[in-house]
């Protein structure tokens, strides 16, 4: 079964694009990013009560290696095929060797600096805006899924969102605008509980070592709030990865 089969019956489309979900002028940085968020659900590591993880992850593996070879992505974009016979594809390679290769793993140090650097900035100021928008100003659902997030930076995020608002750069929706005091203090009960949570499991565990410290309050986040932290890691490993060898160029494309 070539690769569009596998995609179709695994993912429910033979688009390699929309597996990743982007569109065709996605850039190369795109679909690298968009290549880890996506394999990044269905890792073995990641993923053991899905039987099919492993066969996920190896068709991913394989997309991306056609995406990320300008010569077959070219073929595909064209032809609507794939080249099975390229050497891209025909050649004997663990895929999750090659996926820590693309994404190594980032260190407590890379954390911290792109926290420092992301908190207050550009980028998250449209990162808000886009969560805002995305979920119509459930505050709830944009505090899990900010980037960083604490519970002191809310007031600075509902002040970035209530300029854009006034601004007339985004809709004023009701959820936001007319959020209930009851359902400010439910919030502020559960990152309370959150926060009194991790700091019991880190002293049960006895780490007072930073880089232990950091790592198991990231854990801890990780089994709360999974699929913000799996953001929060791909957008660091994917900024923080290095660059591997182009594949050798492959035949002409079969269908």
């Amino acid at each position: 079964m070539g690769l569009l089969e596998r995609c179709q019956e695994l993912f429910k489309t033979s688009n390699l694009y929309e597996v990743l979900g982007i569109n065709k002028e996605a850039t190369e940085a795109e679909i690298r990013r968009s290549y880890y968020k996506v394999s990044l659900k269905v890792h073995p590591d990641r993923a053991p009560d899905d039987p099919l993880a492993t066969e996920k992850f190896q068709v991913l593996g394989k997309l991306y290696a056609v995406l990320s070879d300008k010569e077959q992505r070219d073929i595909y974009d064209e032809q609507g095929v794939v080249d099975e016979e390229s050497d891209v594809l025909k050649q004997d390679r663990c895929w999750e060797d090659y996926w820590r290769l693309l994404f190594p793993k980032i260190t407590t140090q890379d954390i911290l600096e792109f926290e420092k650097k992301y908190k207050g900035s550009d980028e998250e100021r449209q990162d808000v805006i886009k969560l805002y928008l995305k979920h119509e100003g459930d505050m709830d659902a944009i505090t899990v899924s900010v980037l960083c997030f604490t519970q002191e930076d809310e007031p600075r995020l509902c002040s970035i969102i209530q300029a854009a608002i006034d601004s007339g750069e985004v809709t004023a929706f009701p959820a936001f605008t007319r959020e209930s005091e009851k359902k400010k203090r439910a919030r502020r009960k559960r990152a309370d509980r959150e926060q009194q949570e991790a700091e019991e499991m880190q002293k049960k565990m006895g780490l007072d070592d930073q880089d232990d410290s950091l790592a198991k309050m990231l854990k801890q986040r990780q089994q709360s709030r999974e699929q913000n932290f799996n953001s929060f890691l791909s957008d660091l490993e994917a900024k923080y990865s290095k660059k591997t060898a182009k594949p050798q160029k492959g035949k002409k494309a079969k269908k």
